[in-house]
């Protein structure tokens, strides 16, 4: 009876499809989801693009006609303007790299239904139906692939202008239960996906738009199993219905660590995914930083996102930005791609990470010290500590910790003001082990 119960539980463990399994992956930490996911664990930061007709005019991307702020055919208008006619990917892909990135997500259909790439699955592209007269994705993918980037493709599941699709506008549906409707649209879906599949391969598959659909209707599962067909290493986002790899929190950063080992965070440059000529409220380069070493000192990825113009030209601001975070990264390489989470936040007052090993101790300081830099609760013995991007060794003394006692005291590190970055000045502490923290509340004294 127990060989009989456990080959019945085998069989059904073969017969449950991969991307099932994928939905708990990051409890069952398999080999082949760890294999995947090691390039995405060190790249730490990411560009994202936002690029389509919505740049014509300025308005927000899909959201504009959706909300109903504008009219549907207003939106659609904007075809006609849009040009490329600057649009240079080798300058994209030459910028993306100078910023430190190690790799891209760009879209290649938004909730419009404008497909960017020469699709032959449906009527909007930017080959049939503006000026631009040509693939997009393509000349992207391969100077992307040439310059040894990892390419992720942003896909909206939802296509607000698709006749067979239930949703037009936020009060306006098409139909309620068509399943022959629906089902042309699931067909559509997967033909589109299909064509990026074969054509472009990408390393990441960025998805948007579940929320409107369950899992089963978007058919999530054949979505998973059918691009790993193609590509058995293409990592997926969350945002397919819980069968993805990682998750990927959106504008706020997370407070407190995500419980998922990979994670994501995707914020824009300045308050607008695509380009908005009015919306000049650029975040500065030390401000992107900030958030860059703060989703790496949980453990998480930053991806930035751009808003190129219709014409495929990249506003100075952003260009600037991108320059800016790519010297900070050069300067301190070593404490950004081979990292993982640093301590609890309480320990010290900045962003930390640690080396792979975990005897290096990365310290990210975004202020000017006014004096002395205490990191509390230090187990083990600090060997040396020094500037990162300088190599200067840097004095240090442990305070407060009497013979009597074995509770750490408070570790001080003298920064002088010469040594100090412009933007974040980040210092290295290596240990004689990994490094082990207390966490206790203190003692009473008994005996002294």
């Amino acid at each position: 009876m127990k060989r009989r119960f456990s080959a019945f539980f085998l069989c059904l463990a073969l017969l449950l499809p991969e991307a099932i399994q994928a939905q708990s992956v990051h409890i069952n930490d398999t080999t082949a989801f760890r294999q995947r996911m090691e390039w995405f664990g060190k790249a730490k930061l990411g560009i994202f693009i936002h690029w389509g007709i919505y740049a014509v005019k300025g308005v927000s991307e899909s959201w504009s006609f959706y909300n109903e702020r504008i009219p549907y055919d207003e939106y659609m208008s904007q075809c006609s303007g849009f040009t490329a006619s600057n649009y240079d990917p080798k300058a994209w892909i030459d910028l993306i790299k100078e910023s430190g990135a190690q790799y891209t997500v760009i879209t290649s259909k938004h909730h419009d239904g404008m497909a960017l790439w020469d699709t032959k699955a449906g009527r909007l592209s930017m080959k049939k139906r503006t000026p631009a007269k040509r693939d997009l994705i393509a000349p992207f993918v391969e100077e992307a692939r040439r310059q040894g980037l990892k390419l992720g493709l942003y896909y909206s599941l939802i296509d607000w202008s698709h006749k067979d699709y239930p949703v037009f506008t936020k009060s306006v549906r098409r139909y309620d239960n068509d399943p022959q409707r629906w089902q042309r649209f699931v067909d559509f879906n997967m033909a589109q996906l299909g064509e990026l599949s074969t054509t472009f391969a990408p390393d990441l598959w960025w998805f948007d738009g579940d929320w409107e659909q369950s899992a089963e209707a978007w058919h999530a599962a054949e979505i998973v199993q059918r691009l790993r067909r193609d590509n058995p290493a293409c990592i997926v986002n969350s945002r397919i219905r819980g069968y993805g790899d990682y998750e990927t929190p959106e504008r706020g950063i997370p407070i407190t660590r995500p419980k998922t080992p990979y994670w994501e965070l995707c914020q824009t440059i300045n308050d607008s995914w695509g380009y908005y000529p009015t919306d000049t409220n650029y975040k500065s380069t030390y401000q992107c930083l900030r958030l860059l070493v703060d989703c790496m000192s949980m453990g998480g990825n930053l991806l930035l996102d751009i808003g190129p113009r219709e014409d495929g030209s990249i506003p100075d601001e952003q260009a600037a930005v991108l320059k800016g975070i790519g010297r900070w990264v050069r300067k301190h390489a070593e404490a950004v791609y081979d990292t993982q989470a640093g301590i609890p936040h309480a320990y010290f007052q900045g962003y930390t990470t640690r080396n792979l090993k975990g005897d290096i101790l990365y310290l990210y300081i975004p202020y000017r010290p006014t004096g002395m830099v205490e990191v509390k609760g230090l187990v083990s013995k600090v060997k040396e500590a020094w500037v990162v991007g300088s190599g200067i060794s840097l004095d240090f003394k442990m305070w407060n910790q009497p013979s009597w006692s074995n509770i750490p005291g408070n570790f001080y590190i003298t920064i002088p003001e010469e040594v100090l970055d412009p933007d974040i000045t980040v210092v290295a502490l290596r240990f004689d082990e990994p490094v082990k923290l207390y966490d206790g509340f203190g003692q009473v004294i008994e005996a002294n």
